[in-house]
């Protein structure tokens, strides 16, 4: 789950959007608020903000985004709980609120508006208040058991990891093979594997690199292993100044023959020693 809020001045613009048909919008949430309307809970807010006249930006607008796998699973119920939750959190009950879940796209989420001001007329302090949401958002999934930012980040982690170790193994196969003695044989080889090698070219019209995508990710060839950088993976061409590729003739980055040049040397180096 993610939280995201800030404070504004626009609160009629903001609940008309919330509330828009066109979004498949439902109300899942309200506290203090009689009206039905966008233009019927503005007017309630603002009875309210007339008690502070020195607060500008006094409505806290919000989105709550559980994962696409648990907003699949949340009927308006369970949404409820959610804002109610966030609400608590955030330190903001006893304020007027109103939440919109939106459904119109694959990823079900709330908006979240709040008024600023209390029914004693204090403001809400909004400092930090998109880091605050944020934290707001964490303890609210972990108390309700669906999945958190750190949760996501380390499926994305985890996934990375294991995509990589596929590339780089695919790439052990590929230049372990003799017939793979040149960039565009190399190409086609991880390209039966369903990676594809991507040459860069510099605005010079020079080798630069390579990408690979794979799965959908595109990841700089020193990402996915430090034995698979553009220099390490022309080693084999390091006294061409170009190479061909896709049939037609690259020049090599000068940075790049310099780098293959040196790796190239020490390579001797350490088989003379071994000698």
């Amino acid at each position: 789950m993610i939280g995201k809020g800030s404070s504004i001045s626009s609160t009629l613009g903001a609940l008309r959007y919330g509330n828009n048909s066109e979004k498949e919008a439902e109300q899942v949430y309200s506290y203090l608020i009689v009206g039905d309307t966008a233009e019927e809970i503005t007017r309630e807010f603002e009875a309210v903000q007339h008690l502070n006249q020195n607060c500008e930006r006094n409505t806290l607008s919000f989105i709550l985004s559980p994962t696409v796998k648990d907003g699949a699973k949340m009927n308006n119920k369970d949404l409820s709980e959610l804002t109610k939750t966030f609400i608590q959190q955030m330190k903001l009950e006893e304020r007027q609120a109103v939440g919109y879940v939106h459904r119109d796209k694959e990823h079900t989420h709330v908006h979240l508006y709040v008024n600023r001001i209390d029914l004693n007329g204090k403001a809400y302090k909004d400092s930090f208040i998109g880091k605050q949401s944020q934290l707001a958002a964490e303890r609210t999934a972990k108390e309700l058991g669906i999945q958190t930012v750190k949760d996501i980040q380390q499926i994305r982690i985890n996934n990375l990891k294991e995509m990589r170790n596929e590339i780089h193994q695919s790439h052990l196969k590929t230049i372990g093979n003799k017939q793979s003695r040149n960039i565009d044989t190399y190409i086609n080889q991880m390209q039966e594997k369903k990676i594809t090698v991507i040459p860069v070219i510099n605005k010079s019209k020079e080798l630069q690199g390579f990408r690979f995508e794979y799965k959908g990710q595109s990841l700089k060839g020193s990402e996915v292993h430090r034995s698979m950088s553009a220099s390490n993976l022309l080693k084999s061409v390091a006294r061409q100044k170009s190479v061909a590729v896709g049939g037609r003739t690259i020049p090599i980055a000068p940075s790049l023959v310099k780098a293959i040049a040196k790796k190239v040397l020490k390579l001797v180096i350490n088989k003379g020693i071994g000698i």
